[in-house]
């Protein structure tokens, strides 16, 4: 997969532009769980989504049935 074609995937599922490359990062990473993408596409699109300061948040916030229940998990 090329990078102009996963921004065209991005805007068909998600019905708008990326807005960072951070959002396609996610998408990249779901694409690959998912299966709908090689090993190989995945590096690739990674590299590229690398040179653009692409980058995980340091923690994760996860909300449980608890309103206000929040726990971190290191990235």
């Amino acid at each position: 997969m090329l990078f102009e074609e996963l921004i065209h995937r991005f805007q068909l599922e998600k019905n708008q532009p990326p807005l960072h490359a951070n959002e396609l990062l996610d998408f990249v990473q779901k694409c690959y769980i998912q299966r709908k993408i090689t090993v190989g596409e995945y590096k690739k699109l990674y590299q590229e989504l690398n040179k653009r300061n692409a980058e995980k948040p340091h923690s994760y916030i996860m909300k449980i049935d608890q309103p206000h229940t929040r726990i971190n998990i290191p990235g």
